[in-house]
């Protein structure tokens, strides 16, 4: 199986803004994100579909998401951190968590830019709220 954009991150290969980690999960601002703060949770182990993980893993991944969501939530203006799971655009099993002021915030095709320093600031934001949590 050929390794995925996300696996090359986790190798270190590629770099990311990454927010949270732990021995088997990593949190990473989407660099094609549809709001501020739009964070991506994956197992660094590579699986394909969010359903084919085994339920330990599964279990563990929407608990890390949370623990992260709750961080998201502290370090960017929102009324809540929505989560989507697709799964058709990296084949590696992944969770979305992106900050909502409205619905369109959760609209896949309204991806929005930020400078290079933007995303440092808020990925410093949402790793400083993670780490205090």
């Amino acid at each position: 199986m050929e390794a995925s954009i996300f696996t090359k991150i986790v190798n270190g290969d590629i770099p990311a803004y990454k927010v949270a980690e732990d021995d088997r999960f990593l949190a990473f601002l989407d660099v094609f994100p549809t709001a501020k703060g739009h964070t991506l949770v994956i197992p660094k182990q590579q699986i394909d579909y969010i359903f084919d993980l085994d339920d330990e893993l599964y279990l563990g991944l929407m608990a890390f998401a949370k623990k992260v969501a709750a961080a998201v939530e502290k370090a960017v203006s929102c009324k809540r951190v929505g989560v989507a799971v697709v799964g058709l655009e990296v084949p590696h099993a992944h969770v979305h968590l992106i900050p909502l002021n409205s619905m369109q915030d959760m609209n896949f095709a309204n991806k929005k830019q930020f400078s290079k320093e933007v995303f440092e600031e808020v990925a410093e934001k949402i790793r400083s709220a993670y780490n205090a949590s």
